[in-house]
């Protein structure tokens, strides 16, 4: 190997890259602490970033109907007015109708829970009188008539009061913790705003440091991933939204066409659950039911029946149509995505990580194409039922067969001879 300026200065960056390595494997606390550490330094602005780009998706339509406005100062602050009036509207709405529905829920569930317990009961009494074998067994394997339950009451409220002494004691840096949450809360919404007011300056600037560092080629292509990420999450955003609002709204129809109770609450659920995909609904669903469950159990089992067939019409026919091509990913892939956020980073993982398995799905089928035309594979082996291949193992293995079976001959021949 010549020993030269390249040479010597891809073995520094390995030997470096080594010793970084071995660093990284053994001091494993003190790098979780220091990333931590950065975490809560970065998180507001990292939210504040997040938060901006929601709020531009929005903002964006907003400052399309603004045009006419000459001066771009103007009409940038009045659309990020407009725009946050809006989502505080839709917020004070959503509140408004689901924290009276909620209290009226809670009531009537108060009320009809001792009833449907006493029902239950006599169910589950009846039950074992038709089973005496089993209250039997239930007999032979448990004490109920021994259990001690002043001692159990001493329990539970010695339980309860040492429950308060560590809420006592936590009390000031749960206070603390508020605090701080309220401040870091601020820092994001400040910075956020700041961002959709210069976004396009903040923009330039990571093009002009982009393209300062890196080939002009490496930059092209960088810049290309953004704007299709953006694109992508900014389709994500509006086309989940707007499909959980369709969710919702088909619950709202027909819940009262089949006089099912708590319309407005359940409504309201399964559109906001329905903003994490394809498991959000579900979790909806099964609030709803439990809710209808204690007004009438035969009701909540067509619930159930009747939200399956909601859900095959919105995953089958409005979500594709709403959300689009650029976020579609097939079945497998969307679980895959949503299973890895959520173990990752819980619902805000499920929420990021499909549009962006969307983008590496997209890079990874532009790269197979490239691929593929570069190497001239025929097109039919990319076909769904591709045709009946040769394998050339097994070509290679009839030829030396055959070579050795010709040579065999020969031998015989010339032995005869």
């Amino acid at each position: 190997m010549e020993l030269n300026k390249k040479t010597v200065r891809t073995l520094i960056l390995g030997a470096v890259g080594c010793i970084v390595l071995y660093w990284l494997l053994h001091e494993t606390e003190r790098i979780t602490s220091v990333l931590r550490g950065a975490w809560a330094i970065l998180s507001p602005f990292v939210i504040g970033a997040a938060i901006a780009f929601v709020i531009n998706v929005p903002m964006r339509a907003v400052e399309r109907q603004l045009s006419k406005i000459r001066k771009d100062g103007f009409r940038r602050a009045l659309a990020i007015f407009i725009t946050l009036v809006l989502i505080l509207l839709v917020l004070a709405g959503i509140v408004c109708l689901l924290i009276p529905q909620l209290g009226k829920t809670v009531e009537t569930l108060v009320e009809k829970l001792p009833v449907f317990f006493n029902s239950s009961v006599e169910k589950i009494n009846i039950f074992l009188d038709k089973h005496p074998e089993l209250l039997k067994m239930l007999r032979e394997n448990t004490d109920l008539e021994n259990i001690d339950r002043e001692s159990l009451i001493q329990k539970a409220v010695a339980l309860i009061s040492d429950s308060l002494h560590i809420v006592a004691g936590k009390g000031f840096s749960t206070i603390i913790g508020i605090g701080n949450g309220i401040f870091n809360a601020v820092i994001s919404v400040v910075f956020a705003l700041y961002c959709l007011a210069r976004k396009e300056i903040l923009a330039r600037q990571f093009r002009r440091l982009l393209y300062a560092l890196l080939p002009e080629r490496v930059g092209d292509e960088v810049v290309r991933v953004m704007r299709m990420t953006n694109t992508t999450f900014s389709n994500f955003i509006s086309g989940q939204c707007l499909d959980a609002f369709i969710l919702g709204l088909m619950f709202a129809i027909c819940m009262p066409i089949f006089r099912m109770p708590y319309m407005p609450l359940v409504s309201v659920i399964i559109a906001i659950t329905a903003l994490v995909p394809i498991v959000g609904a579900f979790a909806g669903c099964f609030i709803g039911a439990f809710f209808i469950l204690v007004d009438s159990p035969l009701m909540a089992v067509w619930f159930v029946v009747m939200f399956l067939i909601l859900q095959q019409i919105e995953g089958n026919l409005i979500y594709p149509r709403v959300v689009g091509s650029s976020v579609g990913l097939p079945g497998m892939w969307v679980l895959l995505a949503l299973s890895v956020g959520g173990g990752l980073m819980g619902i805000g993982g499920m929420l990021l990580m499909i549009p962006v398995a969307s983008v590496l799905y997209a890079l990874t089928r532009e790269f197979a194409n490239k691929r593929l035309k570069t190497r001239n594979i025929d097109p039919d082996k990319l076909r769904d039922h591709p045709p009946e291949l040769k394998s050339g193992f097994k070509a290679n293995r009839d030829k030396r067969k055959m070579k050795f079976e010709l040579r065999k001959m020969l031998k015989k021949e010339k032995k005869n001879k």
